[in-house]
């Protein structure tokens, strides 16, 4: 057994001698076959030593990772919300980071700007801070938590931004547009902002934006500096001895995935000195492990416990909330829980939910940590240990043993003033069970000792109100087909159901030339996007397991210059550039037409039609055989292997475009 002097774990006597609580021994498993030290491991709670302030977990809904969600159904809608953010029953998620809009690719998929245009930014509506559907979220999460915090940062911006350069006057109007918006629209106010997403930062904007922010009346927002990640997660520490004004501007420091990264000089969930000794809070502004099953709870309750540990970190957000995306091979998961298939109303409560709440249901933002009663077990595991201030009586106590293979004895020492009847204890064992409520224990003289069963989480607390909530959930089904639309019962401004952008906005509009709508694509100019390279314009639905199949819209170019496409059996969604992984068949204003696998031409062509009325394209899939037909009339047929299964869509050039009749088979 490990010294526990060398983990800072052995009470000093005056501690020992402030017990006033205990209890005898329990046992609170019956593993057979597995050895229990013979001697307990003991820590002793004393908020008189202090800590810094538990900020919350939260979730960051970004990149397009919660499209799907706004078309779920309404019971099954207000259940998987229930599970994220309602008190007491799931995650109890204290925050929702979202993504400021650019109408670029941001991991996903791409959310819509505000912006699009300086007009729309000069002059405001409320339909400009309905696109999308972040103002939605944001809102039923307020209305199940209304003491939620809110934060916001941008990942890429309209082209007409500084004229192309992120790190200018034009953007810092574009971030302060939105919070205005926010304010005035939706009555939101966030918490703070941070610069660019897991890019190089500009200390010079850093500052001119505290200035704009101040000066338009949002002095209470702070600035999270500076998100970067991957091995340079704390680069900004590197400013601190050479610009000590930045300490005055930036008001807490994130780094994204701080848990990931065990080579020198990053050691996992480690921070930076430097930020430490400022006196700053330090965050893991974005982490997880993008999956909610069991390897995905394990993760989490390890990097929950271990970022204080190890970084000083008082909040941890996890991208995403809800894998609510369509998955590709790259990205097949991303939130706590999953929901999908909005067509079948299924989602799954998975385990990474139940991780959250072993903290968020027994913490709340502004409990204190006591650093001398957090630490790492002897055999295997960690704890962390925080209570109220304004309330000597709020404690609670959360342990994880993941790496552990030997079930273990913990004495926990009350502190002084916590005379209670009894202390909760919620336990999952991973892989088995999640989120029990085991039996409560009642205090007498002496300590209260554990034996805490390997690979679980345990909280234990004196205070109650913890709940596991429950919800009927109906079963899978596929995508429903054949599938037709023609967009008529859609709203004005919306993205159809079941449609996820990748690039560029496709929303319903009302038919150039009459009062019909139809869905058009909406973004005229390359943005300024977050992974650099040739932005592919298109929308994307159905199901990655298709084969054979047939799709078809109609399509109308309105702009010179331009072109529109339909697509068949796409794999990849995860910021792929240049050109759709699948199948694509486009017709130019010119008249040229061109069916395309990936980046490589198939077959091309010239038609004699007038490209500026509407044209029928017709892809169909079977087997190796592709055939490739514009208004019923076949321009191609040919065999090719490289795409065998993958959903359909449309893409466009970066042009007003006008689509409709799409129908697949």
């Amino acid at each position: 057994m490990t010294d526990d002097s060398k983990v800072n774990l052995r009470p000093s006597r005056s501690c020992v001698g402030a017990l006033l609580l205990a209890l005898s021994w329990c046992s609170l498993s019956n593993a057979k076959g597995v050895e229990t030290p013979s001697q307990a491991q003991t820590i002793t709670i004393n908020p008189k030593r202090g800590g810094r302030e538990f900020e919350g977990i939260g979730a960051v809904s970004a990149g397009a990772s919660t499209r799907l969600l706004a078309d779920y159904p309404e019971q099954e809608r207000r259940s998987i919300l229930d599970f994220l953010f309602k008190p007491s029953f799931g995650a109890n998620l204290g925050e929702l980071k979202i993504e400021i809009g650019g109408d670029v690719n941001s991991t996903c998929g791409a959310e819509p700007s505000h912006a699009r245009t300086r007009e729309e930014l000069e002059h405001p509506r409320k339909e400009y801070f309905e696109r999308g559907y972040e103002w939605w979220l944001m809102n039923e999460a307020r209305a199940r938590n209304p003491d939620i915090h809110f934060g916001c940062l941008e990942w890429g911006v309209p082209g007409w931004v500084g004229e192309g350069r992120f790190y200018s006057s034009d953007n810092i109007a574009y971030v302060v547009g939105f919070l205005e918006g926010a304010r005035r629209f939706h009555g939101i106010e966030f918490d703070h902002v941070g610069i660019w997403n897991e890019r190089p930062y500009d200390l010079e904007y850093i500052g001119e934006l505290r200035k704009s922010l101040d000066l338009h009346g949002f002095n209470r927002v702070k600035i999270v500096a500076a998100d970067s990640c991957c091995k340079a997660q704390w680069s900004i520490a590197d400013d601190i001895t050479a610009k000590p004004d930045l300490l005055k501007i930036v008001d807490a420091f994130g780094g994204h995935y701080p848990e990931r990264y065990d080579q020198a000089p990053v050691k996992p969930y480690e921070s930076d000195p430097d930020l430490k000794a400022s006196g700053k809070p330090i965050w893991n502004s974005e982490g997880g492990p993008w999956k909610g099953d069991w390897a995905g709870f394990d993760y989490l309750v390890k990097m929950y416990n271990r970022d204080y540990i190890e970084g000083r970190m008082t909040k941890a957000l996890t991208w995403s909330p809800v894998t609510s995306h369509y998955p590709s091979d790259s990205m097949p998961y991303s939130g706590l829980m999953t929901a999908r298939t909005p067509w079948s109303a299924h989602f799954d409560v998975e385990p990474s939910i139940w991780a959250a709440a072993h903290t968020t249901q027994f913490v709340k933002p502004g409990w204190r940590y006591d650093d001398g009663a957090c630490g790492y077990l002897q055999q295997g595991g960690s704890f962390v240990s925080l209570f109220d201030p304004k309330d000597p009586k709020a404690v609670s106590v959360i342990l994880e043993t993941i790496d552990a293979t030997v079930r273990q004895q913990l004495r926990i020492g009350m502190p002084k003033g916590t005379e209670v009847a009894r202390v909760a204890i919620w336990r999952t064992i991973s892989g088995s069970e999640s989120f029990v409520h085991l039996p409560d224990l009642r205090l007498t003289a002496g300590f209260l000792t554990l034996d805490l069963e390997a690979r679980s989480v345990y909280s234990v607390t004196t205070t109650d109100g913890q709940a596991k909530g429950a919800a009927d959930v109906p079963g899978e089904s596929p995508f429903p087909l054949p599938y037709k639309s023609n967009f008529q019962a859609c709203a004005i401004g919306r993205s159809p159901p079941f449609f996820a952008d990748q690039c560029g906005s496709f929303e319903i509009v009302l038919r150039h030339g009459s009062d019909g709508r139809c869905l058009g694509q909406v973004v005229t100019r390359e943005g300024i996007e977050w992974d650099p390279g040739e932005g592919l314009v298109e929308t994307v639905l159905g199901d990655g397991h298709w084969s054979n199949y047939r799709v078809s819209a109609g399509i109308h170019l309105l702009e010179p210059y331009s072109y529109a496409a339909i697509l068949g059996r796409v794999t990849e969604l995860h910021r792929s550039h240049g050109a759709p992984e699948g199948y694509w068949l486009k017709l130019r204003s010119s008249g040229a037409w061109e069916l395309m696998a990936g980046t490589r031409s198939l077959a091309k062509g010239l038609s004699n039609c007038d490209a500026y009325q509407w044209h029928t394209l017709t892809l169909e899939m079977t087997g190796d055989l592709v055939r490739a037909s514009l208004d019923g009339k076949e321009i191609a047929a040919l065999h090719d292997s490289s795409y065998s299964i993958g959903m359909a869509g449309l893409g466009s050039s970066y042009n007003r475009v006008e689509l409709d009749d799409v129908e697949i088979r």
